[in-house]
């Protein structure tokens, strides 16, 4: 409880970067700057995935050290997923349930650094 509280004041706090034009990420999915890097959005039926490139070069980060979380909106529902780092520069979290065409998904990420940010990204 406490952690989900933690997290919607983050989600209330941070400052967001509202972006209405999307990149194409090196893998197909939506991409934005947020927190001084470029984050690519995978998602699949339940899987949301975070790619992580350097906004300068394009060249993967490694996200050891980063954290995150999505809220998902769509229809009437609202999930809140946490994500964790996965292989070499993702960051990746399983929601409860399918994630359907149309979302909007709000990426908060802390890097290493610890900059933080906020990206609106719709499915």
């Amino acid at each position: 409880m406490r952690y989900a509280l933690l997290l919607i004041a983050t989600l209330l706090s941070a400052v967001p970067t509202w972006a209405e034009e999307y990149e194409k990420g090196p893998n197909g999915g939506l991409m934005l700057d947020v927190a001084g890097v470029d984050a690519e959005l995978l998602t699949t039926e339940k899987t949301v995935t975070i790619n992580v490139f350097d906004a300068k070069n394009g060249k993967p980060i490694a996200t050891k050290g980063y954290s995150g979380a999505v809220l998902i909106a769509g229809g009437s529902g609202r999930e809140t997923v946490t994500l964790a780092p996965q292989g070499e520069n993702s960051l990746m979290g399983d929601a409860k349930t399918p994630i359907a065409a149309g979302t909007t998904i709000t990426l908060t990420i802390k890097t290493a650094e610890g900059k933080s940010g906020q990206a609106k990204f719709k499915e």
